[in-house]
């Protein structure tokens, strides 16, 4: 506990670090990219073993976090900035009418916590009388199925959006209402507490409130507090920072980091795929995705020591502002060596555009549900690694 109160101590200067100076330490110039290795004596390899699955499928319920990047921009700088606590900026559920910048968690979430989880549609007419931006929120979510060597499959969520109004709409397009109610799906993970990926989980705790939880260490009281007053009755599991075993084939990843809108610690998961290799699902890879990936080598034992396909939102620029410091990010995915690449809105248009410049194996979407490009996997579309 006590490194975690440093953590939060130092928050505002390891953020600032992240954001002024993050284009060095997460953006990846060329002394960060895989080519330094040869100036480095060999990494240490734990190859902690969790097992092996026969493959995954994930489905891209929503990608869309929000609809608009200026109008996204243009909120939090009118709030104070990338820094500032993102339960102030008084954005969708968490608004008290008082305007952008203004806001509390504890003001916004006592206007619908009577309504939470059921009763969704009365709770988000309350919203759009009190909150900013309403309709420019969407929210990001999808659904893993793992095959076990068995042949057993299971299901899980990875995160569930933002906007109430849309994710439910996006959950009843790929049957996610029914799988939940059903029990079809064992359990959520949640990567971060940031509000595209979280906030929309009165919507999956109206189809099963019951449903186990994951979080990763680092969670603020209001995170922790939300579930309670959105409905959740399950068990909350806090994966603490650096591996966790799920299932045979199946563990997540805490990574220790505080991310903008003073939001800490972010999970992602990882799959090892028989006779392919490790498969990794990240919501919005805060942590960089050389060390999303260098930590695979550094931390798990997978098959044929091979990394064999990516999936998620790798946060290159989010926001299409493109730098050329970033035209080396991308080269430095090259040399992992993926066979499988899917990445979406997160990780920029811009970007996915330059992986395929470049010839890397991404497989491209079908630009429906309002998603704006074929680039990058998009509502409803499926990536699938493994003997499917």
């Amino acid at each position: 506990m006590s490194d975690n109160k440093m953590n939060r101590k130092d928050f505002l200067k390891g953020a600032a670090i992240g954001v002024a100076g993050g284009t060095v330490a997460a953006m990846g110039l060329y002394s960060y990219s895989p080519f330094r290795k040869s100036n480095f004596k060999a990494k240490t390899r734990k190859l902690n073993d969790f097992g092996v699955c026969k493959s995954i499928k994930v489905t891209n319920i929503s990608e869309t976090s929000w609809f608009d990047n200026a109008t996204l921009m243009g909120d939090i700088k009118k709030s104070g900035g990338l820094l500032v606590n993102q339960y102030s900026y008084n954005w969708p559920p968490f608004g008290n009418g008082k305007g952008i910048g203004k806001g509390t968690y504890e003001e916004g979430i006592a206007k619908i916590k009577h309504l939470l989880p059921n009763r969704l549609e009365e709770a988000w007419d309350i919203v759009k009388k009190n909150c900013v931006s309403v309709d420019n929120a969407g929210g990001f979510s999808c659904l893993i199925e793992i095959e076990q060597m068995d042949g057993k499959k299971r299901k899980f969520l990875l995160d569930s959006g933002w906007n109430y109004a849309w994710i439910d709409e996006c959950f009843k397009r790929e049957g996610i209402d029914k799988m939940l109610a059903n029990n079809e799906i064992e359990a959520i993970f949640v990567s971060h507490e940031h509000f595209d990926h979280y906030w929309g989980i009165p919507v999956t705790f109206k189809y099963n409130p019951n449903i186990t939880v994951y979080v990763p260490e680092g969670f603020y009281p209001e995170g922790k507090q939300y579930m309670k007053d959105a409905g959740h009755k399950g068990k909350l599991i806090e994966n603490k920072n650096g591996m966790n075993k799920i299932i045979p084939g199946f563990a997540t990843y805490t990574f220790n980091v505080p991310i903008i809108c003073r939001v800490f610690g972010e999970q992602s998961l990882y799959f090892n795929v028989k006779d392919k290799g490790m498969v990794s699902v990240t919501g919005c890879c805060h942590q960089g995705i050389i060390q999303f990936a260098d930590t695979a080598f550094k931390e798990m034992k997978y098959e044929n020591d091979k990394l064999h396909g990516i999936y998620g939102g790798l946060h290159i620029s989010p926001f299409e502002d493109w730098d050329p410091k970033y035209d080396d990010l991308v080269i430095s995915l090259g040399k992992y060596g993926f066979e499988k690449i899917g990445c979406n809105h997160c990780t920029g248009i811009l970007c996915a555009k330059k992986f395929v410049e470049r010839g890397y194996p991404v497989v491209k979407g079908t630009a429906r549900f309002r998603t704006k490009e074929t680039t990058y996997l998009g509502n409803g579309d499926t990536i699938t690694f493994g003997n499917v």
